[in-house]
């Protein structure tokens, strides 16, 4: 059988690690994945017994288990499925969205109240929930023109509009900066923002970059709009990192989106309340216009390419914006996980796609655009000295037709509101990829503003004065310097929010029970928090388990066999059982489940080779030998971008990767649990390196694991994803799917640790564990102590520091396991 098993992957490709001597056996690897020893042949006549309550291991697949023909390894088989599940789970949002769009509609709540509860949402979902200071009409705030002594806040004027450096407050310590051009004659006032590829003065034609036809604010300020240019956040790479740890090819937009991600913030966010803002004070403006003179002062607001995304968001988010132009933005959304990472927003396809904003702006104007805007091929090319840890996302000019598509869908929609003549589309050029800003477009939107005229006025040549003429560097220096200050405010309200987090969990989480059933009650509300706040869940109806197994190997102490499981439409478990020999006739043993950790494979944790003993140390096959059960999943983070392209499919619609990880681990349980020689009430975790993710991230949640072992991952998780200073800080890697949406004040490691409770839990940390400080680690231990200490339960948690990397080290953990499961380290023998 092995002779057989060893020609057939002859003629497949050279395996990553060689094959090892495990015990007698002869493990194989497959050039990828698991250990794929085809035995079709064999299987045929495999037996299939149960002989007095004990698994026969002489069969060739486990009793009552059909064979495992596949050919190609279980993880490739998994990532596909996956992928597969999310995709069709994208293209049915859309159907999803229309139908809850129709139910919200005929249950009788005002419209008016329906539109601020959606409105509260979508500004939850992107991060715009901080006090604006603007919005305290108690503390009167204003423009700021920023000017010098020696130079005038006026870069560039013509006779009728004078451009001015602006300045204006948000929050607490975040500022917009940009332009203002302000007309003599003031009619209207609107916000217009550019790409983020594009500076202020590009966009209205003091710096050279753009084509005269792109640049309509100057239309917009010759026929008297009062027109704010913000600077947004950049694509460019230059500020992305730290001198302390390193820089790297982030774009801006994606350095912030990784560390505010975290906090529940978000660059949109950030972007959108700037541009709120702005709104704040040209409507302060507005007042004080109508008091002064008769007629009205509308806002709205336009924008291009990223900018249309925001003036997008900012019109569905704030009823005051009368008119709103979007160009090169609007289409379909279901493909989002294509583009940039800072555009990921957790839940919004749930709910909000682009036709459904536009629902929410009607019966305001909305004018949007099919036109060709900024195209994106992926992140900034690494320069010498830069890491690469860009999540890749690419930006191309919207398709006609999916622009068509969703303006179709809104128009829909609004149909049944008897709205829809509030929404107008534009097309420039034959196929909506001509320039941003045509005449009829501009011209619509105007209207929405109630401005006629003007739009045709003869555009004058800028004037600038001698010194900002004749120092074309020092300009474009005045560009970097202000694009730095926007950078680093929103990094440091960023890493503000992370210092307060704890406190913000505290009032979640302190509630101080007084005993083990009452910890339990509080318990399920915050699990329930978790589950949907945090991580997200699978439907729940299951497909039938339709267990395949075969044997992988055979040694004198134990025997292994690979596990496939179903668990939805497209997603399967998968792992490797391994099996003691000396199981007695109805004997029921104690199971540990002993996860692998990024890019590694169930097989790792089994094998003695030097690559992979070096972090495992083979603990699945030590704690077989010790006498107890051992399952091996695998989990689905291999394959690179494959897998991590999972979370982005995944995040839109309210989950996670760990949201299918938590569904295979359920129904991986709910299997073995079926088979005659394992205590389900006995089944333990035990997981290294994202095998410690998982520790933290299923048992929680997961009440069929009696006990959890996280090793090499436990620390003050939220402050490692989010520091942009700390050289363990994961900003600064390429694992860009590790972010979790508003993670710091929902729960961190001690956190989910509590959510244990009163089961035992343990961990393992190596003090040259780069990843996990010392003082961290303990740090966050402390509260897990704390919380088991005031259940009177302090005797079940426990922690092991060993002088050791990112490795299992098997002491403290080993003899955890055989005390909190009841087995004695000799009672196998």
């Amino acid at each position: 059988m092995l002779q057989s098993a060893l020609d057939h992957l002859a003629e497949r490709k050279p395996s990553r690690l060689p094959m090892q001597p495990l015990g007698r056996a002869m493990l194989i690897r497959s050039s990828i994945s698991l250990a794929l020893v085809t035995f079709a042949s064999l299987v045929a006549g495999g037996e299939r017994l149960i002989l007095a309550g004990r698994i026969e291991q002489t069969a060739e697949v486990l009793p009552g288990t059909a064979p495992l023909l596949i050919r190609q390894p279980a993880d490739e088989i998994m990532v596909q499925g996956i992928r597969r599940f999310c995709l069709r789970e994208l293209a049915a949002s859309r159907q999803r969205r229309a139908e809850s769009w129709g139910q919200e509609r005929s249950n009788g709540a005002s419209s008016m109240a329906r539109a601020e509860a959606s409105r509260e949402r979508f500004r939850a979902l992107i991060g715009a929930v901080d006090p604006r200071v603007t919005a305290d009409r108690t503390q009167p705030c204003r423009f700021e023109f920023i000017a010098s002594l020696d130079r005038s806040s006026i870069v560039a004027w013509t006779k009728q509009v004078r451009v001015h450096a602006v300045r204006w407050p948000v929050l607490e310590g975040v500022t917009g900066e940009g332009l203002m051009l302000v007309p003599e004659r003031q009619r209207a006032g609107v916000v217009v923002l550019p790409d983020a590829d594009w500076t202020p003065e590009m966009f209205c034609g003091i710096r050279d970059g753009l084509p005269e036809s792109v640049q309509f604010v100057r239309r917009l300020a010759a026929a008297g709009c009062l027109v704010v240019i913000p600077t947004l956040i950049s694509r460019s790479d230059e500020f992305s990192g730290s001198p302390r740890v390193a820089w790297t090819n982030q774009p801006h937009r994606e350095f912030i989106y990784r560390q505010a991600f975290e906090v529940g913030r978000h660059v949109i966010g950030y972007e959108v309340q700037k541009v709120l803002a702005a709104v704040d004070l040209l409507a302060q403006h507005a007042q004080r216009h109508s008091e002064s003179k008769s007629s009205a002062f509308p806002i709205g607001v336009a924008g291009v390419g990223e900018g249309g995304l925001l003036a997008l968001y900012a019109a569905a988010i704030d009823s005051r914006l009368q008119s709103s132009l979007i160009c090169g933005y609007f289409q379909e959304r279901e493909g989002i996980w294509q583009e940039p990472i800072y555009r990921n927003v957790w839940r919004v396809l749930t709910e909000f796609g682009d036709a459904e904003l536009a629902g929410m702006i009607a019966p305001r104007r909305l004018v949007i655009e099919a036109c060709g805007a900024v195209e994106v091929s992926g992140p900034p090319v690494v320069r010498n000295g830069r890491r690469v840890s860009a999540a890749p996302g690419r930006i191309v000019n919207n398709r006609l037709a999916s622009v068509r598509a969703e303006f179709d869908r809104a128009s829909t929609m609004l149909q049944t509101l008897g709205k829809e003549q509030a929404l107008i589309l534009s097309v420039s050029g034959p196929n909506g990829d001509g320039p941003a800003g045509t005449d009829v477009a501009l011209r619509a939107f105007a209207a929405g503003l109630g401005i006629d005229q003007g739009l045709d006025e003869t555009l004058e040549l800028w004037q600038q004065d001698a010194s900002r003429l004749s120092d074309t560097k020092l300009t474009l220096q005045d560009a970097t310097v202000r694009q730095k200050r926007q950078f680093d405010e929103l990094q440091m309200h960023v890493q503000s929010l992370l210092r307060q987090s704890p406190q913000v969990r505290d009032t979640k989480w302190l509630k101080n029970p007084n005993s083990p059933e009452e910890g339990k009650q509080q318990r399920e509300s915050l699990r329930d928090m978790v589950h949907d706040e945090l991580i997200g869940r699978l439907p729940r109806q299951r497909l039938p388990h339709n267990a395949r197994t075969r044997r992988l190997f055979d040694t004198d102490q134990y025997s292994g066999y690979e596990v496939v499981l179903d668990v939805v439409d497209d997603v399967i478990a998968s792992g490797i059982l391994l099996l003691p020999k000396n199981l007695a006739a109805g004997e029921k043993r104690p199971l540990v489940v002993c996860q692998h950790g990024l890019e590694g494979t169930a097989l790792d944790t089994i094998s003695r080779d030097p690559q992979a003993f070096g972090y495992y140390k083979a603990f699945s096959e030590e704690l077989v030998k010790r006498g107890f059960l051992v399952y091996a999943p695998q989990n689905p983070y291999r394959g690179g971008d494959r897998f991590r392209e999972i979370q982005r499919m995944s995040n839109p619609l309210q989950r996670s990767l760990f949201s299918f990880i938590i569904a295979q681990h359920e129904q991986t349980l709910d299997w073995l649990a079926t088979l005659p020689v394992v205590d389900a009430n006995r089944i333990a975790f035990y997981g290294l390196s994202y095998g410690g993710k998982t520790a933290m991230r299923v048992p929680p949640l997961v009440d069929r694991y009696c006990l959890s072992i996280c090793s090499g991952d436990f620390t003050d998780w939220v402050r490692t994803i989010a520091t942009n200073e700390e050289r363990c800080g994961y900003i600064f890697t390429s694992e860009y799917e590790v972010p979790e949406w508003n993670m710091a004040h929902v729960a961190s490691y001690a956190e989910l640790a509590m959510l244990m409770a009163p089961r035992p839990f343990m961990v393992e940390a190596g003090h040259r564990d780069g990843g996990q400080p010392t003082d961290w680690v303990a740090g966050e231990f402390g509260k897990v102590r704390r919380h088991y200490d005031q259940l009177k339960i302090g005797d079940r948690t426990e922690i092991e520091f060993f002088d050791g990397p990112h490795t299992i080290h098997g002491q403290k953990t080993f003899h955890f396991l055989h005390q909190h499961l009841n087995w004695r380290a000799n009672q196998s023998n």
